[in-house]
């Protein structure tokens, strides 16, 4: 019972839409309807600005962050499995949030968070990778895509649990899914690169 519960709640925690909120509140719009539609950091920080994009971002990632550190501390537990429950759920809240009609981000931010929390030397070797390609080609859909693949094998070269690293190839093909539109823009020549 414990383990559910720590489940859902992780997933609504990951399911606050903390894009579509901020652009609500500064500029009583509707993410969903405005640039790739998306209510992430990269599609806020274009439509609404920098600093709200900024914002989106630093609160996506502390959404991950603060479930794997807290909710199985918060039910009496600190084993791996209830450790990879919640942090596959807050990214499924994140990416079908119950808010928005279960349509929601692309999970990369709040999979950052979860990783600082579970195993930083994972995250930063992810983080070292999308810097590298982003920097090389200013694509942050690019840059987003190979650092999901690059997950399932840090987790396997730093010997993390076996379910880990199937968490890893799970969250690694959510991710690659939800950018399937980034996908096809890449292929035609269509994807806008981000300035910064």
């Amino acid at each position: 019972m414990n383990i559910l519960l720590a489940v859902l709640l992780s997933y609504l925690i990951g399911s606050i839409p903390t894009g579509y909120i901020i652009c609500k509140i500064l500029k009583g719009i509707d993410i969903r309807t405005a640039g790739s539609k998306n209510i992430g950091a990269t599609n806020v920080a274009r439509v609404v600005g920098k600093k709200a994009g900024i914002t989106t971002l630093i609160l996506d990632i502390l959404k991950g962050f603060v479930v794997v550190i807290t909710i199985p501390r918060l039910f009496g537990s600190q084993s791996h499995n209830i450790e990879f429950a919640c942090f596959l759920s807050v990214i499924a809240g994140h990416n079908w949030t119950i808010f928005l009609k279960f349509k929601g981000g692309k999970g990369v931010a709040t999979t950052a968070g979860g990783l600082i929390g579970l195993v930083p030397i994972v995250f930063l070797s992810c983080f070292c990778v999308w810097c590298a390609i982003f920097a090389l080609w200013r694509y942050v859909s690019l840059a987003s895509i190979i650092a999901a693949l690059s997950l399932p094998v840090f987790l396997f070269l730093f010997k993390e649990p076996l379910l880990f690293q199937i968490l890893g190839v799970i969250i690694a093909i959510t991710g690659i899914y939800k950018h399937k539109d980034n996908i096809r823009r890449l292929i035609k020549g269509e994807e806008h690169k981000f300035i910064v």
